[in-house]
């Protein structure tokens, strides 16, 4: 069994988290102001009622001391309650002394209220009964009539109030003068715990609260930091965006402000490096074509057609460019489309033209893109895949929150070490795929900068079975 699975984890959000933790803090604080306040409670109680029968048993140990048996009869009758009960036996109820501190202080107490040295022993019971001994010696010394009446009584007794489980009992036994024993035995229930109640339903209100406030906090809080995700999720897609409002708690207005900054100059850097690329494509075109002609009075044949080949290829080059930069520099508004339906009239395009394409859609797939600019990329793959491996088959699928794109084709591949430097522009590598020479080694680069662009990734990789694999993943919610 995986042990983690068992620990409970944090929320991952941060509103969460924090009201997570204020909730432990004050369950745990307020555990311990519960555990403090019931020991407190359970003092008290235990001060009241063993003052209240020590004053009892003081005032009547003298008066027993005096009277004839009979009279003693009569004022342990009077004298006891439904909680307390008082008797007088030969020998002690409580056998032991009793030694912890709330017995000894009970006994000194009554010590001091008696004024006279004589044997007390005080026994302290927490749960809620009299201990055996007590029991034993109190029906062993009273008479069968004293007996049955303490049992009618304790019948009523019960009858009338339902029994808890915690009480505070309090047994101790007084030598008199002429050798007897004066026994007490008190049992008493504390009052019903409506103060804990209300302390309970006092947390559990403060909770509400603190769920209520931070949820509304966070929540007003982290707006804007939603807001800052979504725009640099956008800005890394090459969308253009106004600046972001700079509103929150003042850190999150410095980050909103450095990142309306990074965009401005961002979009700056990448507009300047934009026209500088079409301004310097655009005037290598003059002189290319003054070469061309110059070249064409060229005698003899072979330089001349060298020379032309040469020209024809930095002008394509050019072209190329030139084409990139104005794709660049346009921004076509973003719209929803069929991935599957935009694969299909790429292929028929290409199948127009005798190429061999297929496309197999087991997915509909939409995801709001440029669609002009993507269907360059995409075909610009597709191209790529006949030229160098004779067919193109084209899989469209959704995963995990992306659309998955594949194209096969049935060339000799690339080497493992040379899979990345088809991206760059300008690269070729027809010596490795194929003896025709195809293209200026553009197109994958446009491919890949395009899905950037859309927030995907673009990736080569060898089939096991022969050909090569471009695999290209786009965000659905893109």
């Amino acid at each position: 069994m995986d042990r983690s699975r068992l620990i409970p984890r944090m929320p991952r959000s941060l509103g969460a988290q924090l009201i997570a933790l204020l909730l432990i803090a004050l369950i745990g604080t307020q555990a311990i102001a519960l555990w403090l306040f019931a020991g407190e409670r359970r003092t008290a109680i235990f001060e009241v009622v063993g003052d209240a029968v020590i004053v009892r048993a003081a005032s009547l140990v003298p008066l027993l001391e005096t009277a004839t048996d009979d009279v003693r009869e009569q004022m342990l009758r009077a004298t006891s309650s439904p909680v307390t009960r008082f008797w007088i036996a030969p020998s002690p109820a409580v056998r032991e002394p009793g030694r912890s501190a709330p017995e000894r202080r009970l006994g000194e107490v009554l010590l001091d209220e008696l004024g006279t040295e004589r044997d007390i022993r005080v026994a302290v019971s927490s749960k809620g009964r009299m201990l055996p001994a007590l029991i034993h010696a109190q029906r062993r010394d009273r008479s069968e009539r004293a007996d049955e009446e303490e049992r009618g009584e304790r019948k009523l007794r019960d009858k009338e109030r339902p029994e808890r489980s915690a009480r505070i009992a309090i047994d101790f036994s007084v030598a008199l003068a002429d050798g007897s024993w004066l026994n007490v035995t008190t049992s008493h229930r504390p009052p019903p715990p409506g103060a804990i109640q209300t302390l309970l339903l006092q947390i559990v209100l403060m909770a509400l609260a603190i769920v209520a406030i931070v949820a509304f906090t966070i929540r007003r809080l982290t707006r804007p930091l939603r807001r800052l995700a979504a725009a640099a999720d956008r800005l890394g897609r090459g969308e253009d965006m106004p600046p972001l409002a700079e509103e929150g708690p003042q850190e999150v207005r410095s980050a909103i402000r450095a990142f309306n900054e990074m965009q401005d100059r961002l979009t700056r850097f990448v507009r300047d490096r934009t026209r500088m690329l079409a301004a310097i494509s655009h005037d290598l075109r003059t002189p290319i074509t003054s070469l061309r002609i110059r070249a064409e009075f060229i005698d003899d044949d072979e330089d001349r057609e060298k020379m032309i080949a040469i020209l024809d290829e930095m002008a394509q080059m050019t072209e190329a460019t030139l084409a990139f930069a104005r794709d660049e520099a346009t921004q076509e508004e973003r719209r929803s489309v069929d991935l599957g339906g935009l694969m299909e009239s790429i292929a028929g395009d290409q199948s127009d033209l005798g190429r061999d394409v297929e496309v197999a859609a087991r997915d509909r797939v939409v995801l709001a893109c440029r669609p002009v600019a993507l269907k360059r990329a995409l075909r610009n793959l597709v191209e790529n895949a006949v030229r160098y491996g004779t067919r193109a088959r084209i899989a469209v699928r959704a995963e995990g929150g992306q659309a998955v794109l594949t194209v096969d084709d049935d060339g000799p591949g690339i080497a493992d070490d040379r899979l990345a430097d088809v991206f760059e522009p300008f690269v070729r590598l027809e010596e490795s795929r194929s003896g025709e020479t195809g293209g200026i080694g553009l197109g994958l680069a446009i491919a890949r900068s395009i899905v950037h662009a859309h927030g995907g990734t673009i990736a080569l990789e060898n089939r096991p079975e022969g050909g090569l694999r471009a695999t290209v993943h786009l965000p659905l919610g893109a």
